[in-house]
């Protein structure tokens, strides 16, 4: 063959190959992006348990963005997982407990959110939408059809009472019966379903996004304790038994929080008595079962990324890594639990990695679970809802996002004590009081602060800058003496009274926006901005937060004063409504 041939027959070769390849870039530039979203149960931030999971942080935090501020708005399982798929806080959802009557599966069938929330919307954008390991509680074996859970293109869930059994799960797959798998660890269970879904997800030509919720690093709980009567047994996580050597001499944090001396906190937490060393070994043993329990997790994160990264999906797929809710163990003398207002309870892991996402960088602006689905919207393309009650994070430079410097927190009903010393009660009682509040969580340019009001009358003040471990309520409302932000205290604490008035119930852009409220001439926007001293008088008479009683859940009727007053002109003030 002549050289001339063969160099023409190579170069229709080349551009044989180009074309295929330039059609491949072309389809990629023109589809929707991928989702990959992986949330752990329970997952502390503030007790450091990310960094025993190189693979999260290596394959995720690493080449991605860290939102360091990433905030839940309520500590629970079951009402934090509804506002996030909804896009609506629990005042909002209604969804407040893990079971009925006020929380739970049923509820959120009532509710009609079954019909209305987010892989519905996203299967309406032209998405495929997979799910597999916890979606919410009291999703049972008797409730999972009634009716089943909609908008999912495959799906494998688990189901009460087996959710919490590390060695004795049950999963219920779309349609089919459910299925048990006694003696399979779930976490290497869940790694294989989600291994499967993805695969399924990359034979589409549809864009994807698929959720994995593995129960590690939630307690175990044995199905007869979670049907019986009595109170439910709460036991530390069961790690995979590769990983039950791991961390021997690994404790928890000794932070100036962690078994103080003196009492700290409000309401019940205020009561607890000061841990003995065997209820201290008791949480470090605790701890690093949940530690152990991850790893499973870490390598199921591994294989996933993996498995895309051998597709050609992997650079057009967003992989975000968070938790429910946080933990915590030992802090403010508290058994293991969840639940309360405070950094470990509250403040989560948020990594996210993909197309546009900048590498090793940290976010420090404010941002929820409530904002989740606003951002999937974005990312995706699909136009923002008017019922969001959050705005989209600041991930792309064309962005909706709008900047907050506060959360709104709330709980209605009874704390939750985990391990085996969790009766450990209040002056040795077994049953704690009522644990309901309302509370903000405000950052902003030279404040750091958490306030809130419980249903007892209770309130909390810390300022985080100078009391990092809330250790120190400075809640003083009567104080004439002690300045904070440059002001008297109560005139700082009258502002955050107004704030938490309009959080309470806000609702759509006036839970991002509820200075707006306040200030309808828009002059204030951000608590700096409230604290000039010529809105002292108009402060002082706005009515306070506060309950008629303690409730196990939200009705509105109960939560006192809904209306405050709009500051007009200076001279004159109205109620909004």
């Amino acid at each position: 063959m002549k050289l001339s041939t063969v160099v023409a027959l190579s170069g229709l070769l080349a551009v044989s190959e180009a074309v295929p390849q330039q059609k491949l870039l072309q389809r990629q530039s023109d589809k929707k992006p991928n989702f990959l979203f992986v949330m752990t149960d329970d997952q502390d931030l503030q007790l450091n348990s990310t960094a025993y999971t190189p693979q999260i942080l290596s394959r995720i935090k690493e080449k991605g963005t860290d939102f360091a501020n990433h905030f839940v708005t309520t500590s629970l399982c079951c009402p934090s997982r509804v506002s996030l798929w909804t896009g609506r806080q629990a005042h909002n959802t209604n969804v407040t407990d893990v079971r009925p009557p006020w929380g739970g599966y049923p509820k959120f069938v009532a509710q009609g959110f079954n019909d209305d929330w987010f892989p519905v919307w996203f299967q309406n954008a032209g998405y495929n939408t997979y799910y597999t390991g916890k979606l919410m509680n009291a999703q049972s074996l008797s409730t999972y059809n009634k009716p089943f859970a909609k908008g999912f293109n495959g799906s494998d869930f688990l189901l009460d009472p087996h959710t919490y059994s590390y060695y004795n799960a049950t999963y219920q797959r779309n349609h089919e019966p459910p299925k048990s798998y006694a003696g399979q660890h779930t976490t290497d269970v869940i790694a294989d379903k989600s291994l499967g879904f993805l695969n399924d997800a990359l034979e589409s030509d549809r864009p994807f996004f698929l959720a994995v919720s593995p129960v590690a690093p939630h307690s175990n709980i044995e199905p007869g304790s979670m049907s019986s009567s009595d109170p439910t047994r709460m036991t530390e996580p069961i790690p995979l038994p590769r990983h039950q050597h791991l961390f021997q001499d690994v404790k928890l944090p000794r932070t100036p929080n962690f078994n103080p001396l003196n009492n700290t906190g409000a309401s019940w937490v205020s009561k607890l008595a000061l841990q003995n060393q065997s209820v201290v070994d008791a949480g470090d043993h605790f701890y690093r079962q949940r530690l152990r329990a991850l790893q499973g997790v870490d390598e199921l994160v591994d294989a996933l990324i993996t498995r895309l990264e051998e597709s050609d999906e992997i650079d057009n797929t967003y992989i975000i890594f968070t938790s429910d809710n946080g933990f915590h163990i030992g802090q403010h003398r508290m058994p293991p639990g969840k639940t309360t207002g405070y950094e470990e309870d509250i403040r989560v892991p948020f990594f996210i990695r993909g197309p546009g996402i900048p590498e090793g960088q940290t976010v420090t602006s404010v941002s929820t679970h409530i904002d989740l689905v606003p951002t999937f919207f974005e990312l995706a393309g699909v136009p923002l809802r008017d019922d969001f009650d959050g705005t989209p994070m600041p991930i792309k430079r064309k962005s909706a996002a709008v900047s907050h410097e506060h959360v709104t927190v709330e709980f209605w009903g009874s704390a939750v004590l985990e391990g085996d010393f969790a009766a450990i009660g209040v002056d040795g009682q077994t049953k704690l009081g009522n644990n309901t509040y309302k509370s903000a969580r405000i950052l902003g340019e030279g404040y750091n602060l958490y306030y809130s009001v419980w249903c007892n009358g209770d309130h909390e003040l810390y300022d985080l800058t100078s009391d990092p471990y809330q250790t120190h309520n400075i809640y003083t409302p009567a104080n004439t003496t002690t300045h904070l932000l440059g002001r008297p205290l109560h005139d700082v604490i009258n502002r955050l009274d107004a704030l938490l008035l309009v959080l309470q119930s806000c609702k759509g852009t006036t839970c991002i926006q509820p200075w707006k409220v306040i200030h309808p001439d828009e002059s204030v926007q951000s608590l700096r901005d409230a604290l000039t001293s010529q809105y002292d008088a108009f402060y002082q008479r706005q009515p306070k937060v506060s309950y008629e009683q303690c409730l196990d859940g939200y009705l509105i009727s109960n939560e006192g004063p809904q209306v405050g007053l709009q500051y007009r002109d200076g001279l004159s003030w109205s109620a909004w409504v």
